[in-house]
């Protein structure tokens, strides 16, 4: 394995059937987040790797999304948080070169960032998580930081792809003692005309803080509940839950 890659890459996954509408896809997970949220069930790439251990090769990856073409359409970049890799732009401009379209799964904390690839028509389709109300007291707790200015620049990156003529998605994990169901109705206002809102069942399994694997998920008629009332507010274009959280 050739070390020092441009991203640092923690996994791939070859094809996925699921994680990008309509599309047939491969999956990059890049190494490190700027958030510690408690919940989060991809702890093995929240710390960036520094002694290089288990990093794929950025070729070999490549290589093999390549040699997927004709069966595999997309590319999707996760994470961890993409938006931190210095060499982001510069692996997604590879990836279409070779004629993918790609998804990138963010946690909406580099609005400048979004706004480049954007401008660049890099990306064809973003995932964003919306951890828990925008302010700052709330972002402190679901995401385990002490940045008083996140919640406000993932405000600015929701803004941004609202206004944006690509697909997108806005998503929250619905965590007992994180979100309730009423913070669900205050999220979907404050993306007020988005696409698409998802509301995402939390799975305890592997949660960064083991506290969390015990915490029992929310009754799924709470979000139905929950889903009935955004729809009834008309606060997005389309409300749908999902069985399975990230």
């Amino acid at each position: 394995m050739l070390l020092g890659a441009v991203v640092r890459i923690g996994g791939f996954q070859r094809v996925s059937l699921i994680d990008y509408p309509g599309k047939i896809t491969s999956i990059v997970f890049l190494q490190g987040c700027n958030m510690r949220c408690p919940f989060c069930h991809n702890s093995e790439l929240v710390f960036s790797n520094t002694m290089n251990v288990g990093l794929y090769d950025e070729e070999m990856v490549l290589r093999k999304i390549e040699e997927s073409k004709g069966f595999v359409e997309a590319v999707e970049i996760t994470g961890g948080e993409p938006t931190l890799q210095k060499g982001l732009a510069h692996f997604i401009r590879r990836c279409k070169e070779l004629g993918f379209l790609v998804k990138l799964d963010t946690n909406g904390s580099d609005p400048d960032a979004v706004r480049m690839l954007l401008n660049e028509k890099l990306i064809d389709y973003v995932a964003m998580d919306i951890k828990a109300p925008l302010n700052a007291e709330r972002y402190r707790t679901a995401t385990g930081t002490q940045n008083d200015t996140m919640a406000g620049k993932i405000g600015q990156t929701a803004t941004l792809l609202i206004g944006s003529d690509i697909d997108y998605e806005f998503r929250t994990t619905v965590v007992p003692g994180i979100v309730e169901v009423d913070d669900l109705i205050k999220i979907a206002g404050s993306v007020k005309g988005a696409r698409a809102y998802y509301l995402q069942q939390f799975t305890p399994t592997h949660s960064l803080d083991p506290a969390f694997r015990t915490v029992k998920p929310y009754d799924s008629a709470k979000l139905r509940a929950a889903k009935d009332a955004i729809e009834n507010l008309c606060l997005v274009r389309k409300c749908e839950i999902r069985e399975v959280g990230t």
